[in-house]
Parts: structure tokens; C-alpha cells; sequence
């Protein structure tokens, strides 16, 4: 079990992370979704800064376990609000989408699983 979280949460802080440097340098690929899912440019550096503090409390979750099980849970929050703007718009893009809500969702698994609730 160890292995699987440590694995898992080292994953999801990895893509989430890359996410957030995207966003926060500006990149095309985030922009273009953002225009595509009619969200103002100016949410970039807010969602990049959610990105990055959820990518860094999956690591501090190492540390203080309740850090990592609500950062985990902040993400697929996230994720979450990200399908809804998806489907706001009719767009069915999403398999970039599963992909991180997948390892998000699966990185609050095993931090419910190995420390517990709280």
C-alpha cells in the first residue's frame, strides 16, 4: 500500500504541477482552452496558482497527512468545476480532462485508504 502512495500522489503532483507552470507562464494549450471554454484569460494565473498549491500540498501530504488527503480533495473539486466548464459549452474534449481526474481522484483514494479519514 505504501508503494501505490506514494507512487500515486508522486504522480498526481507531477501533472497537476506541469498544469500549473502552464497556466502560470501563460502557454497556448491553456490559453486556447480557456477561449474555447469562454472563461476570461485573467482566471489563468488563479487557476495555475489553485494548480500549483494543490500540486505542493500533495507533497506536503508526505509530511502531514491531512495536508495531502484535503489537497487531493481540492483537486478533484477542481477537476470537477473543469468538467462543468466543458459541458457548459458542449464540448466532449476530455480525454486530457479523465486523464488528470483520474490520478487526482485516485491520489484522494489513497490517502483515504492509507491514513484514514482524518
Amino acid at each position: 500500500m505504501f508503494a501505490a502512495y506514494v507512487t500515486i500522489n508522486i504522480l498526481a503532483a507531477l501533472f497537476t504541477g506541469i498544469a500549473a507552470v502552464t497556466y502560470l507562464i501563460n502557454h497556448a494549450y491553456p490559453r486556447e482552452q480557456m477561449e474555447m471554454k469562454r472563461l476570461p484569460i485573467s482566471w489563468m494565473p488563479r487557476l495555475g496558482a489553485t494548480l500549483a498549491v494543490g500540486s505542493l500540498g500533495l507533497l506536503a501530504g508526505f509530511l502531514v497527512p491531512v495536508l495531502g488527503t484535503l489537497a487531493s480533495l481540492g483537486l478533484v473539486l477542481y477537476f470537477i468545476g473543469a468538467f462543468i466548464a466543458h459541458m457548459r459549452v458542449g464540448s466532449r474534449k476530455l480525454v486530457g480532462w479523465a486523464v488528470f481526474f483520474a490520478t487526482v481522484v485516485a491520489a484522494l483514494v489513497v490517502n483515504l485508504a492509507y491514513h484514514g479519514p482524518w
